[in-house]
């Protein structure tokens, strides 16, 4: 396995940051921010029980790009090695529900009065405050409370749960990310830190302001399956090929409609109609006999070379072989990992794939040092059960 450097390449370097391990929308924030360079120390508590999923080291990403420290919260000592780690750290990110750090002794009251340029980044699904922020809940479950899970799925059918992509890690990692480098660069006018709360109830809420938008001015309706962008149309869906797999269609101009009409081809009378609702079944139903007479493959050397908006949907699989990500190196290997590559790219400072840390003392003792703990003390802590496994 390969070690981290303790001075990495990126746009972050040199910035320190404490990760309390969980799951879903915190550690990918930590991968993402380790990737841009950032010094990344993952705690995890060595009171807690193994963890529901086991994952082999050399695919966990929760635990790539970080070096990995376990550390006993239930003792009075692991409580001051934190303060102490904290009295270093530029951020520090949690995603427990609320109160559970203020009961450790490690709230950003405590975490501040030792560090008062600490970004506190909180992570949790309702938020710190409101009647269900101590509320359990998952990815679907904010959705649903968001509006946004009524919005997706076909007519007449149920609402489709769009992975967990929407409210995890849209509108929890990356709002989590974007708000504590916003309070990274008003301490630099400042100089003072300050909590972000970031819920996962407001992210994916804030990503659906435009359909809010929609939604008031009378242009989009409150169904699924009936407006412009959710399969309502046929010039914006998805069509079964005739091996079984699918293309996507997405030629909402009229220029791209009609290089669409053209290549497929579509009747002259659908071709000059596009916006025309009351031809839409008929359209949709010449669509679905025409791409059901080829298969997914045929259509995208169809389609791929214009701009009529056709994409072959491809699995998770199959996308990495692509000649786009080929040449744009997408996806890269890190040991016997094939993943997405580091996003977004930086001119200067470009920042680089992570892999998972070196356990053991060494690596432990690295890690401590550079928050500023000697080696004697890492010592005494590790003999004393307070740290290490």
């Amino acid at each position: 396995m390969n070690k981290q450097p303790a001075q990495k390449p990126g746009p972050l370097a040199g910035l320190k940051i404490i990760e309390m391990a969980g799951l879903g929308p915190v550690p990918l924030a930590g991968l993402m921010l380790s990737e841009l360079g950032a010094d990344v120390v993952r705690i995890e508590r060595k009171e807690s029980g193994k963890p529901f999923l086991v994952v082999p080291p050399d695919y966990d990403l929760d635990r790539h790009g970080r070096d990995v420290v376990k550390v006993h919260l239930k003792r009075p000592e692991g409580i001051e090695l934190m303060l102490d780690l904290i009295e270093k750290a530029d951020l520090l990110v949690e995603g427990f529900r609320p109160g559970v750090m203020e009961r450790l002794g490690l709230g950003p009251a405590e975490a501040m009065a030792r560090n008062p340029r600490l970004i506190y980044g909180r992570m949790t699904g309702f938020g710190q405050d409101g009647p269900l922020s101590a509320r359990a809940g998952h990815d679907l479950t904010y959705l649903a409370y968001s509006g946004v899970l009524h919005a997706i799925g076909p007519k007449d059918g149920r609402p489709v749960p769009p992975l967990n992509l929407a409210a995890d890690y849209g509108g929890g990692t990356m709002f989590l990310i974007m708000g504590m480098l916003a309070a990274l660069f008003e301490r630099s006018h400042s100089g003072k830190g300050q909590v972000v709360d970031a819920a996962m109830i407001d992210g994916a809420s804030m990503l659906a302001a435009p359909f809010f938008s929609f939604l008031a001015t009378g242009f989009w309706k409150d169904r699924r399956g009936v407006n412009l962008l959710d399969s309502g149309t046929p010039f914006y869906d998805t069509y079964e090929t005739a091996d079984g797999r699918h293309v996507a269609v997405a030629c909402l101009e009229p220029q791209f409609f009609a290089e669409f009409a053209r290549l497929l081809p579509l009747d002259d009378k659908f071709a000059a109609a596009q916006y025309d609702a009351t031809l839409w079944d008929e359209m949709r139903a010449a669509i679905v006999a025409r791409i059901g007479q080829k298969t997914r493959d045929e259509w995208a050397a169809i389609f791929e070379p214009t701009d009529a908006c056709v994409a072959p949907v491809l699995s998770l699989a199959e996308a990495p072989d692509h000649p786009h990500a080929q040449a744009r190196q997408t996806h890269v290997m890190a040991g016997s990992l094939r993943r997405p590559a580091p996003a977004p790219r930086f001119s200067r400072t470009p920042g680089e794939v992570s892999h998972p840390s070196e356990p053991g003392p060494q690596s432990l003792a690295a890690a401590l040092e550079r928050f500023g703990l000697d080696a004697e003390a890492t010592s005494a802590l590790a003999r004393s059960g307070v740290i290490g496994d």
